[in-house]
């Protein structure tokens, strides 16, 4: 036997299971412990059909495909005398048709391949000018996907038609209304074209970009951040012992299962793990962040055989977990509990929204571009979106799990409490992180230019307005003294740190007045003091 014959027979043997582990892996993926984040897993799907450029022209294709048949079908159920009578109704010889299909079908390709050298134009200059991150916002914008689509779809209905102009002659009916409904598409093609013209223009100005960042980032606020406080949970909270004495339980060290960046963290998946195994589970990796394969993402705590979570009561014997120890199983639903990328994408992360406005401050800031007033625009845009979340909940770390009632062995009370146990604590990142990695990487960029400084400074003003708790207000005084240290030791010119030194102390002074939130914040330098006053005074005198 030669060598061939036997690879060939030993990958004969591997292929059954490899169809085994695939089938495994997606029984295991669709399991009933997963199926709680099942609008969470198909939301991150759905994200990464529209991220692909192929989506919706390739539905457009298809519908084009369908069409075809059914108006032919439906126009042979008329009479063609009948349909002649129809004003804009198609009348004309079969090689009249041939001859106006295959031009519409030339015409729409040729027009699909000039729109797509455009997109990757404009694809080449928003990467070199805002930053490869921000490609996904033009990839994603589905109004060029929709008009390539439309070119597409409409070629591939034409083929299908000019099939059937071929089969068929006078005598027995051309497909008029098809004909006609290909003449309408060309039509709405060209109208089609002109609007694929203004709104890449549109899409290209940094102002467009910024704000379309800025709405992706409200977006994910909005959805971590709650606008009003969990009462329940808070309870929860307090009555739990657990957070206080999980620290002190028998930990085992949670590796992450590839490297990559985690873009989700299904927390429903982890709490039901966590409750079969009868144990806690703190993740210490947020979203957006870089893992590799031997990194300790977490710990698993092992509640005690003691404990009373363990302990079976008279009346609540339904509340008992029996613990279990870690095994494979484990390790293969805690890999399904995480979504990790190799490359860092779209996802429900905050932080990445805010950094997609950050690059385009640095870059508009770069030596190349020297842009200020884009950077400006981009301080504004995060105060914003750092506005938004000062004013709302944050999510709590701690989820826990309540036990449901077996009403066939357990008598029931009447609004008898039932205790929620600990399950998963998973971290993520404070006010006061986000504000240092938005707009302390953008001072940091910024610490010779006066203009982008004084919004800096500005923007820790009208954060001020939206702080809740005197924490935000210290991580504000904070960021300010950093602003003035920057423009204290990098502007060139001793008037340019004057008139920065008194913005930020005038700034100061503001956020630390009692009642500053209901009053009206006005920087006036010592020279337009001066000014207005020798202004006030020739008032006066004439």
């Amino acid at each position: 036997m030669t060598q061939h014959d036997s690879g060939m027979k030993e990958r004969i043997k591997q292929s059954p299971k490899a169809s085994l582990y695939w089938f495994k892996k997606f029984v295991q993926l669709w399991s009933l412990q997963t199926l709680t984040d099942l609008p969470d897993r198909l939301r991150n799907l759905w994200q990464k059909l529209i991220g692909s450029y192929w989506f919706i022209p390739t539905a457009c294709v298809l519908a084009g495909i369908l069409l075809a048949p059914l108006l032919i079908a439906i126009d042979h159920q008329f009479d063609s005398k009948a349909i002649k009578e129809i004003g804009i109704a198609f009348t004309g010889n079969d090689d009249t048709a041939r001859a106006i299909v295959t031009s519409i079908a030339g015409a729409v390709l040729g027009v699909a391949g000039t729109t797509f050298s455009i997109t990757i134009a404009v694809l080449s200059m928003a990467s070199s000018q805002f930053g490869p991150r921000l490609l996904r916002n033009f990839l994603t914008d589905t109004s060029n996907q929709f008009v390539l689509g439309a070119f597409i779809g409409t070629f591939s209905y034409s083929l299908l038609i000019l099939k059937s102009i071929y089969q068929s002659d006078v005598a027995s009916g051309i497909p008029q209304l098809a004909i006609t409904f290909a003449i309408m598409m060309a039509i709405v093609c060209a109208l089609l074209l002109v609007y694929f013209v203004q709104h890449m223009v549109h899409s290209i100005q940094a102002s467009h970009v910024i704000q379309g960042a800025s709405n992706d980032a409200i977006s994910n606020i909005h959805y971590w951040y709650r606008t009003y406080c969990d009462t329940e949970h808070q309870h929860h909270v307090a009555e739990s012992e657990d957070i206080d004495d999980y620290c002190y339980w028998h930990k085992i060290p949670i590796y992450a299962p590839v490297s990559g960046y985690l873009e989700q963290l299904y927390t429903e998946s982890l709490v039901t793990l966590a409750k079969d195994y009868g144990g806690v589970i703190e993740m210490y990796t947020h979203l957006g962040q870089f893992v590799t394969d031997r990194n300790v993402v977490g710990h698993f705590y092992q509640r005690p055989a003691k404990h009373a979570s363990h302990i079976e009561r008279t009346r609540t014997a339904h509340l008992g977990i029996a613990p279990r120890p870690v095994d494979s199983v484990f390790w293969q639903r805690f890999a399904t509990s995480l979504h990790i990328e190799r490359r860092r994408s779209h996802s429900n992360d905050i932080g990445y929204s805010l950094s997609q406005m950050t690059e385009i401050a640095i870059r508009a800031l770069s030596p190349g571009i020297n842009d200020p007033k884009t950077a400006v625009n981009c301080v504004q845009s995060l105060t914003v979106c750092l506005s938004v979340m000062m004013r709302r909940q944050p999510p709590s770390p701690y989820h826990f799990y309540i036990p449901s009632r077996d009403y066939d062995q357990t008598p029931i009370v009447a609004n008898e409490p039932r205790p929620a146990i600990l399950a998963v604590v998973a971290r993520s990142p404070t006010i006061s992180d986000f504000i240092s990695t938005s707009l302390g990487e953008i001072r940091h960029y910024a610490m010779a230019d006066l203009m982008v400084l004084k919004a800096l400074c500005r923007a820790m003003v009208d954060l001020n307005y939206a702080r809740v708790n005197d924490a935000q207000r210290q991580s504000l005084l904070h960021e300010l003294g950093l602003i003035e240290r920057a423009g204290r030791d990098n502007l060139g010119y001793t008037e340019l740190v004057t008139d920065l030194e008194a913005m930020c102390r005038q700034a100061r002074q503001f956020i630390n007045t009692k009642g500053s939130r209901r009053e009206n914040f006005v920087y006036v330098s010592k020279f337009d003091a001066h000014v207005r006053k020798q202004l006030r005074r020739q008032f006066r005198e004439s």
